[in-house]
């Protein structure tokens, strides 16, 4: 009589045959991870630029994905009919929203970035010359002196730090107003990519799933993916209802006030609305500063009076869209301290530029998400909390051996 110990997770029938291919060492393991990050990490690299429009493809295909869908579920026509029906839509409302906007629009951008370098100037020059004419101010043992603030100085670091952007912004606005040939290369492919993508999109889900099922983390996949989708899908469709709802109030105000630029400054402040806590007060310090330093207005303001005005309209704006709109539109779905929304921020245009500025939120949201169930999972906790109203036990111990006789 033989005794076997085997496990019920490890079935003798599940054992590989002999002339099988050989498992790898962990060391092998460890050396082809390695060789494997080394390479993603070069060919984004190398790739830049690529990656940036193929992640704005795959955004655009996520995008319209319930759109796609809804129509797919009420009508009897393919999905690859459908899919390249919203893509040809959305091309010809762009295409006509070029047309409509797009002069005007390229005229007053242009205007606005070459104001904004004598503005900055301007502002702090106002600042300084009225603070050296106030007297220092004692509050308890402390006395405030203001004329000792070296405001050339601040000046020209401001502008040493704008510098880059605005010979970004200018050459950004020189390329789509010359470069058109590239730039509707950049926008087709783009379309490509977002197609081909929008048509598998309904089956990544699965993918990832039979891919987390090999190793046995088929459930785990099963309730991170919908997290980590709600995440992404909450503040990407909520940011562009924003940014349209905010571009377009902002140019209606602006314009109603007599502000010069005003499409362009509702351009700005819709486009900053994807910037999270910044954006908002970069817009609005903008929009302030064109008021203060415009000659005349049609409501015979001073300067000071008519930029007080801008600033009421935008406070009351910013009031209206974070206790009214945001908690309709986009909701509790980040769940982020504003302080990692800003390192996240400065991160994200530090590595990515523009494009990380404004995906800062969702993957610092992300690897919240991802981030608890590996502190979890490394303490051997339930790798998701538990639901309101169980308590939290710890994982079952995996089953005991049987004996087998033979």
């Amino acid at each position: 009589m033989i005794v076997t110990m085997v496990s019920e997770d490890d079935p003798v029938t599940n054992k590989a045959p002999a002339d099988s291919s050989p498992y790898w060492s962990k060391t092998t393991k460890v050396i082809v991870v390695i060789f494997v990050l080394l390479a993603v990490v070069w060919l984004m690299g190398r790739f830049k630029s690529l990656i940036g429009m193929l992640v704005i493809a795959g955004i655009l295909s996520y995008l319209l994905e319930p759109i796609i869908s809804f129509i797919d579920r009420r009508t009897t026509v393919r999905r690859g009919l459908i899919i390249i029906f919203v893509y040809l839509t959305l091309a010809i409302a762009i295409i006509s929203g070029f047309f409509a906007l797009g002069l005007a629009t390229f005229e007053q951008v242009g205007n606005l970035i070459t104001l904004l370098p004598a503005l900055i100037e301007n502002g702090t020059e106002t600042i300084s010359t009225f603070i050296t004419r106030s007297e220092p101010t004692q509050i308890g043992p402390f006395v405030i002196n203001p004329t000792i603030v070296p405001w050339e100085r601040i000046t020209d670091q401001l502008l040493g730090m704008l510098d880059p952007v605005f010979s970004q912004s200018t050459t950004v606005v020189s390329r789509l107003a010359t470069s058109t040939v590239r730039t509707v290369f950049n926008v087709v492919f783009v379309f490509i990519i977002s197609l081909y993508l929008a048509i598998d999109l309904p089956n990544f889900s699965g993918y990832v799933k039979d891919f987390a099922q090999q190793p046995g983390y088929r459930a785990d996949a099963e309730r991170l993916l919908p997290e980590l989708s709600h995440v992404w899908r909450a503040y990407l469709r909520g940011q562009i209802i924003l940014g349209l709802v905010i571009f377009i109030v902002v140019w209606i105000g602006l314009t109603l006030l007599g502000v010069q630029n005003s499409l362009a400054l509702g351009l700005l402040g819709g486009l900053l609305e994807f910037v999270p806590t910044l954006g908002p007060v970069l817009s609005a310090g903008v929009a302030i500063l064109v008021a203060f330093f415009q000659p005349s207005n049609y409501l015979g303001l001073e300067a000071w009076q008519f930029a007080l005005a801008v600033l009421i309209l935008m406070v009351v704006i910013q009031q209206v869209e974070n206790n009214l709109l945001v908690p309709r539109i986009v909701g509790g779905a980040l769940d982020l301290h504003p302080v990692l929304v800003i390192v996240g921020v400065f991160m994200g245009a530090a590595l990515a530029g523009v494009l990380g500025a404004i995906l800062a939120a969702p993957i610092v949201a992300s690897l919240k998400v991802v981030g608890q169930y590996t502190w979890r999972k490394l303490f051997d906790l339930p790798p998701f909390p538990p639901d309101v109203g169980t308590e939290e036990t710890t994982p079952e111990e995996p089953p005991p051996s049987v004996i087998m006789v033979e």
